[in-house]
């Protein structure tokens, strides 16, 4: 019986969009404005909704704290980005890769169960209105936000360590823009079947589903609007719910396409462009969806620029 021989793998190479030097300086200049303008409208939202006291409701408590994990998931992605395109690749240890996939796994998670909060959160104030007071207390949001955070830990934990429990041997290149496991799993060798298994099994704790409870939240709130008599009242209630259902669409529209197909479709030049949505640009346009779109945060945003221009010397 022959035996194969295996060169394993201990750190890794990060070459994304690479293969074109040109582009490393714009994409570098893009990306970095992309990653500031992130930055500075989810930090100016969670300003906006502590000094604001018409924005301390449950809804928006669930915002800010979407905010908060905006920033430190895109923080775990890009600055690394960066470095792979001033560099034109750089090498991470695959402790460092595993810290980064934990990280990512751990924020994404939390990303997914804070839009299935929020989405729970309208059905109690479209199909519950008299109740919302009583339903959504303080402790009942805190114990929510911290159902998700020790949930995303969990899933976060148990696909880090199932992960890099698995040998890497061959070549050490990542042709993609951080340490995520579909490329992760193209440089296993060996049976990697029980792992494999562990991995999806905990991913349909998160995306699927939040997924089913935001389908059947929108499900009784659609219910609900149809039953409302004045067309003006039916746009209202649900213009309540638009800037929410955007921010779903966008991220869960962009994991479903990376992450619920067959590998074997999969292409690295898409999955890195897919990437790119759900890693830069999905944490730079939820502020500006909630801004644009929300009437309240509008007004208290122009109120607050307003102050601070009248009180200008």
């Amino acid at each position: 019986m022959a035996v194969r021989n295996y060169t394993f793998v201990t750190e890794f190479f990060l070459t994304a969009f690479t293969e074109h030097p040109e582009w490393g300086l714009p994409l570098f200049l893009l990306f970095l404005s992309f990653y500031l303008s992130t930055l500075l409208g989810n930090a100016g939202m969670i300003i906006l909704i502590q000094k604001n006291r018409r924005l301390q409701t449950p809804m928006y408590f669930f915002l800010s704290h979407l905010s908060f994990v905006d920033i430190c998931y895109s923080s775990v992605i890009i600055p690394q980005m960066l470095a792979v395109l001033w560099e034109h690749g750089t090498t991470i240890s695959q402790a460092r890769c595993a810290a980064q996939f934990f990280l990512f796994t751990f924020f994404a998670s939390i990303d997914c169960y804070l839009l299935a909060i929020m989405a729970y959160d309208r059905y109690v104030a479209v199909c519950q209105p008299l109740l919302y007071v009583t339903i959504m207390t303080e402790k009942a949001r805190v114990g929510l936000v911290t159902g998700a955070y020790v949930a995303g830990f969990s899933s976060g934990f148990v696909r880090t360590v199932t992960a890099f429990t698995l040998s890497f041997c061959g070549s050490n290149e990542i042709n993609f823009i951080f340490c995520d496991l579909p490329p992760l799993l193209k440089l296993v060798c060996g049976d990697s079947y029980i792992q494999e298994v562990v991995i999806i099994v905990f991913a349909i704790f998160v995306m699927p589903a939040c997924i089913v409870v935001i389908s059947v939240s929108y499900l009784f709130i659609i219910v609900a609007i149809l039953q409302i008599r004045s067309a003006g009242g039916r746009a209202k209630t649900f213009s309540t719910c638009t800037s929410h259902l955007t921010a779903v669409a966008l991220f869960f529209g962009t994991l479903i396409f990376m992450y619920l197909r067959d590998n074997a479709d999969q292409s690295s030049e898409g999955d890195r462009v897919v990437s790119v949505f759900y890693t830069v640009v999905t944490p730079l346009l939820n502020p500006l969806i909630y801004s644009l779109r929300n009437k309240e945060v509008k007004e208290a945003l122009m109120k607050s620029l307003t102050s601070k221009i009248s009180g200008m010397p």
